[in-house]
């Protein structure tokens, strides 16, 4: 396909990653392929390819358009609550598509949204009077427990899915036994801020 070829098609690299992210709200991520990409706009795989080369470069661009949605507009002006607020719209942004932080955190994205995020998470730290090394470390143990707490959010099983208190009350288990209580209900909000007090705590 040629340049002119794609331009008539009518398609762009934003409706190719607006569609795949569709596809993954609807059927989850492991629906998301060239072929069903090209299914869904009714145009052939070559046509999607142009656009996306690659399903990784795909995923790459889809996680980007995740990072898109955190805005890193209208900040508080206080470094520390500047911080908080963008790890709480970096995690929104995750949990807004179905599988979001599984696209994000099995990428490495180094495209605009992504970098603009990252610099105004670094600018942020080192505002509050954090070192270089301190900053840089920081935000990335930021982003990596944002990540993980919302996958876990996000593949959470159902109401009424008792497996996990099951598996622990009947096997050899005594101290998460003693504290099952705690593990439901989730209480992912509660568990993101107290990550937050932990890893922005100063030592005194």
């Amino acid at each position: 396909m040629t340049k002119s070829q794609a331009s008539r098609s009518g398609l762009d690299a934003g409706i190719v990653v607006g569609t795949a992210l569709g596809l993954m709200d609807e059927q989850g991520a492991d629906a998301v392929s060239i072929r069903s990409i090209a299914t869904r706009l009714d145009v052939r795989m070559n046509t999607v390819l142009w656009h996306a080369k690659t399903k990784a470069r795909l995923r790459e661009l889809m996680a980007d358009a995740i990072i898109a949605k955190a805005s890193t507009a209208d900040l508080p002006d206080d470094p520390g609550d500047r911080v908080r607020e963008l790890a709480h719209r970096y995690r929104r942004a995750l949990l807004r598509h179905r599988d979001g932080a599984s696209i994000v955190a099995g990428t490495y994205a180094a495209e605009p949204a992504t970098l603009g995020f990252a610099d105004a998470l670094v600018g942020a730290l080192l505002a509050d009077g954090r070192d270089e090394r301190e900053a840089v470390w920081l935000c990335w143990t930021l982003v990596y427990f944002t990540l993980g707490l919302a996958q876990e959010e996000q593949a959470f099983p159902e109401p009424g899915d008792h497996r996990l208190p099951q598996a622990v009350t009947t096997g050899p288990y005594p101290a998460l036994a003693r504290v099952i209580a705690h593990f439901e209900p989730a209480a992912f909000d509660e568990r993101f801020d107290f990550g937050l007090d932990l890893l922005l705590r100063r030592e005194r």
